[in-house]
């Protein structure tokens, strides 16, 4: 084969890559119903999933089924995923539990939050709300810690799930007050802040679209945020920085992966409709009236991300001791 000949035989073979990659790129679409696994049950993820699916639906051209695993931390969910077939039918609406946490938190763990789901995007994040039942004594920090020192080790605080922010923050908070507390761990928001409202337990740290509607009625107080400057709704609650620990900030989040080894092109999509979606304006809107910032990245973004916040939490367990119950 000549120099012509061999010239002809690359560029035919370059253009034959770019037609046929565009190509697949533009017709990957779903041939069946999607599902949305939320490892958790009650919770802003679930709310998030819910705003999100039929605007995906309608994106993508299948309908979109959110389906609630939880259980074990979110692990049940996250596993599911991670063992899903990878051709984009099963993505998983994952947070700081299943992603971050439970690595350091638990003995063993079934899957690889970093080798066997996919980041798509990291969809929201927020401090949380130190929230107290308004029966107690407790109308700032100082007081919760003098309470918590009185009460001989019976004040209790609810979280979301073992291995969830708002468990490890509130142990966070322990360790950094050096007051004891006990742990009391739900399958989700809901039951958490059915107890919390009923005084079966005194106070929990959670993210504000669980409980804004309680602080307006009165049936919680809130006494502090876990965030590095107050929330513009609540300008007169302190921050924990404020409140005397300079060093304190927790921040939840919450973001969309699929299963490790799903093509390129079809994450590609998922990240181009679901940015789409988390920035438009009315989903925009009601996130932020959940005092959620929209972050909408790219899949990198998101990787690197959970990959700061493995050791970042791996930390806070290791110094609190904290561990699966």
């Amino acid at each position: 084969m000549n120099m012509k000949q061999k010239w002809k035989a690359t560029i035919f073979f370059l253009v034959w890559i770019s037609i046929s990659n565009s190509v697949f790129a533009k017709e990957w679409s779903p041939s069946k119903p999607v599902k949305i696994i939320v490892p958790i049950v009650g919770s802003t993820n679930d709310v998030l999933a819910r705003i999100v699916a039929p605007k995906l639906s309608e994106a993508i051209g299948q309908p979109v089924i959110v389906e609630n695993k939880p259980g074990a931390g979110g692990n049940i969910g996250a596993d599911f995923v991670a063992k899903a077939t990878p051709d984009g039918h099963t993505l998983l609406v994952g947070y700081n539990g299943p992603l971050a946490i439970n690595v350091s938190l638990f003995e063993k763990m079934p899957y690889d939050s970093v080798k066997d789901l996919a980041p798509i995007t990291l969809a929201v994040a927020a401090p949380q709300y130190l929230v107290v039942n308004p029966a107690l004594p407790i109308k700032n920090v100082q007081e919760m810690v003098a309470y918590a020192k009185s009460s001989g080790g019976k004040m209790s605080y609810a979280s979301i799930a073992v291995g969830s922010a708002s468990h490890l923050t509130m142990e966070m908070f322990k360790l950094a007050a050096g007051v004891e507390i006990t742990h009391i761990p739900y399958r989700g928001a809901g039951p958490a802040i059915t107890d919390l409202l009923a005084g079966n337990v005194d106070a929990a740290f959670l993210v504000p679209g669980n409980v804004q509607q309680f602080l307006k009625e009165g049936r919680l107080r809130l006494i502090a945020t876990s965030g590095q400057k107050r929330f513009p709704s609540t300008p007169t609650v302190p921050t924990l920085i404020e409140s005397g620990y300079p060093d304190f900030l927790a921040t939840s989040w919450i973001g969309f992966l699929t299963t490790a080894g799903t093509p390129k092109p079809v994450i590609d999509r998922y990240n181009k409709e679901l940015v789409k979606i988390l920035k438009s304006t009315e989903v925009r809107e009601k996130l932020e009236s959940m005092e959620f910032e929209v972050i909408a990245g790219s899949p990198d973004q998101f990787r690197n991300w959970i990959g700061s916040e493995i050791p970042r939490w791996g930390k806070v367990i290791k110094a609190t001791g904290a561990k699966a119950d």
